[in-house]
């Protein structure tokens, strides 16, 4: 999935913002106050950290090796996935989660952060 999709679809969920607490780099979106996604570049690969359940991170990472526990976030209740590469590593391209997936685990991060501000 291409940066600018990814994010048009977090803006499309209803209350959504973007900000930049952490510079100009870092891409953050939040429903209210909550943090839902953050979207930025890391070792040349497009990479969005979302709030997951612990067990769902954890099968999430089983399955997918483009899925990690969260960068720069709580390790159990956030996950990066790296969604493409700018270097010229293809074997990467073939382990790519599918789209839907991706939209799936965005909606379930916005669901998750919308219901604390309910």
């Amino acid at each position: 999935m291409e940066f600018d999709t990814i994010r048009d679809y977090l803006l499309t969920k209803p209350f959504a913002t973007e900000d930049f607490p952490f510079g100009e780099s870092t891409h953050v979106f939040k429903v209210h106050s909550k943090m839902f996604a953050l979207m930025s570049w890391r070792n040349d690969a497009l990479m969005v950290n979302v709030k997951c359940d612990p067990e769902d991170s954890f099968a999430l990472r089983e399955i997918f090796i483009n899925i990690t526990t969260g960068y720069h976030m709580d390790k159990k209740h956030w996950i990066s996935i790296y969604l493409q590469s700018t270097g010229s590593d293809k074997s990467k391209e073939s382990r790519l989660i599918p789209d839907g997936e991706v939209l799936r685990i965005i909606d379930n991060s916005y669901l998750s952060s919308r219901r604390q501000t309910s």
